[in-house]
């Protein structure tokens, strides 16, 4: 492209390279990810002049007097150097004071900023809170959604020096900021914050790197506390930010465990809204007071479904994928093809009725309704397509604080003025139970973010097995013990970030002539290839396992198998994902 305008700066450059190599990649790859598109018409546009820096307040310390040490924190950017830390932070929604703190305090001082967030949601209130003490016109928001001209305007500033303060989506990681002092992170062990594009890089990982590299400070916080954050903290690269004991009493609702089978059966009524009766009357209360909030970790009616009979998962006769009821008057369906299932017959008894084996967020709003009549009962979440009419987008970030009952899928829970009276958690052995290394972490990481939506004294009623680790954090609001377990555990049975690992994923030919190719460590450890369950077509997975200190040396190995098999112009496609989010 020929233009008068450096849109490649050494310095991201020199990042995309590092990126490109930690996860087997290229950097073509990664300038994809890094510059936006070229808009001709927005570089000839006039240039406004930058924005003053603030000046320093001593009321930004004040946002960090709850946490432990705070102050230091805050005192370290306010003299240019470089803290770095993993936060916890309380309960409620108030978590943008502090972030917008730390990043004054940074500005002031004469150095750049960025924050990211993992979904466009949380920018509202982050730019609010900014421009409260940063006044207006002094960062931008970057994100992927955003028009070609306006994206492309607002990373030029930035390019350009105009603006040193960024806050974004996972799209903004990569953003070129001039003398950048600090890096945050937000939830970092929220699932968007992995880029779905090759090389799949983390947010996490590559704000990591352009702190060590530029010397900047670093802030990862979150409700829940990541075991990859963890590790930062054992390595001493990190420091913990911990709430004081007394303030976090004072914020933290109450959270009890129900759900038992003797608790159901003294109920009828309760056993059919799957509500035990201390469920039942906590949101009875709640409703007196406020909204409650209900989570449901399944989107749909019934999105998996069984035999009657004998309690066979019900199959699609053309593609052997699950059958599911979109709502109470449709008939069964595949969840991967869209084929009716008219006339449906189990194999296992010839049984031709269907029973639930999970309930979704549709039929659980629709039990609701009838437990709580003349409740309003809302629904937010991303809609399935049978479901288009029940649902509206992913629902509102903020719903006014009358009485009603919200039903949510995890991550679209919306805010209210005060904070919900009540919660109640459901379904919670389901998500525990997945075939998954963080299903704990993701679990407890999604209870905690909705009940930190719950006003100070409010209820918290978790449907689960109260003995399970997860169940035990919540209740004692401790992620970062929860978080130092888990990474032992890990270590232990050498999964990451304890050790470096890498999935090739494709047919089995492709999958075993990059085994083949590659030259890898020589304590590499292969597991597999085995069949990926679920996928229409053939598809197989191989695992490699090598210590931390062998990630690069396992990157470049399968970076130049895969650069032979483009030589050679092989066909199918292999999958190279390091350090993958999902390892089930």
């Amino acid at each position: 492209v020929i233009s008068p305008e450096p849109v490649l700066t050494p310095e991201v450059l020199a990042l995309a390279r590092e990126v490109a190599a930690r996860w087997a990649g290229t950097p073509a790859d990664v300038l994809r990810l890094a510059i936006p598109p070229r808009h001709a018409r927005t570089e000839q546009a006039e240039v406004p002049p930058a924005p003053a820096l603030p000046a320093m307040d001593e009321a930004w310390a004040q946002r960090w007097a709850d946490y432990e040490p705070g102050a230091t924190f805050i005192s370290a950017l306010a003299e240019r150097r470089s803290p770095r830390a993993v936060w916890a932070a309380m309960p409620g929604t108030d978590w943008y004071p502090p972030i917008a703190a730390a990043v004054a305090t940074t500005a002031a001082a004469g150095r750049g900023a960025l924050v990211v967030v993992p979904d466009a949601r949380e920018l509202r209130p982050l730019g609010a809170a900014l421009d409260a003490v940063l006044g207006p016109g002094r960062h931008v928001a970057l994100t992927a959604d955003l028009g070609p001209a306006e994206r492309y305007k607002r990373w030029l500033a930035v390019r350009r020096g105009q603006i040193r303060v960024v806050i974004g989506t996972r799209a903004a990681m990569f953003a070129p900021v001039a003398d950048l002092g600090l890096v945050a992170c937000w939830d970092d062990g929220d699932d968007l914050h992995a880029e779905p594009r090759a090389p799949y890089p983390h947010v996490r990982e590559v704000l990591c790197m352009r702190a060590h590299h530029g010397d900047a400070a670093a802030l990862f916080g979150g409700h829940a506390v990541t075991a990859e954050a963890v590790g930062l903290v054992q390595s001493g690269w990190a420091r913990m930010l911990t709430p004081h004991r007394d303030a976090l009493r004072a914020r933290t609702p109450r959270v009890r465990v129900a759900g038992s089978d003797t608790e159901l059966a003294r109920d009828p009524a309760a056993r059919a809204a799957r509500l035990p009766s201390e469920a039942w009357q906590a949101a009875r209360a709640g409703l007196a007071e406020g909204p409650v909030l209900i989570q449901v970790p399944r989107r749909g009616y019934l999105p998996v479904v069984a035999c009657v009979r004998c309690r066979t998962p019900a199959r699609c006769t053309t593609c052997q994928g699950p059958l599911g009821l979109g709502s109470s008057e449709s008939g069964a369906r595949c969840g991967w093809c869209g084929r009716g299932a008219e006339g449906w017959t189990c194999p296992e008894c010839t049984g031709t009725a269907f029973r639930a084996l999970v309930i979704g967020a549709a039929r659980t709003a629709e039990e609701l309704g009838r437990a709580f009549l003349g409740t309003p009962v809302r629904m937010v979440g991303p809609p399935s397509v049978s479901e288009g009419a029940l649902f509206t987008g992913n629902g509102p970030d903020e719903i006014p604080a009358g009485s009603a009952l919200v039903v949510a899928t995890p991550g679209a829970e919306p805010t209210v003025a005060g904070g919900y009276a009540a919660a109640l958690l459901l379904d919670g052995n389901l998500m525990l139970g997945r075939a998954d290394l963080r299903a704990a972490e993701e679990t407890l990481r999604r209870w905690l973010n909705a009940a930190a939506l719950v006003r100070p004294g409010g209820t918290v009623v978790l449907m689960a097995e109260g003995n399970t680790r997860a169940a035990q954090a919540l209740v004692r609001w401790d992620p970062f013990g929860f978080a130092t377990r888990e990474i032992d555990d890990r270590t232990a049975a050498g999964f990451p970030p304890a050790v470096r690992l890498a999935t090739l994923t494709g047919s089995s030919d492709t999958v075993q002539e990059m085994l083949t190719l590659a030259a890898l460590p020589t304590n590499t450890e292969i597991l597999g290839p085995v069949a990926v369950p679920g996928t229409a077509s053939p598809t197989f997975r191989a695992v490699l396992r090598v210590p931390r200190s062998q990630g690069m040396a396992l990157s470049a190995a399968l970076h130049g198998a895969a650069g032979v098999r483009s030589a050679r112009k092989s066909g199918a496609a292999v999958r190279i994902q390091i350090d993958p989010v999902e390892i089930g």
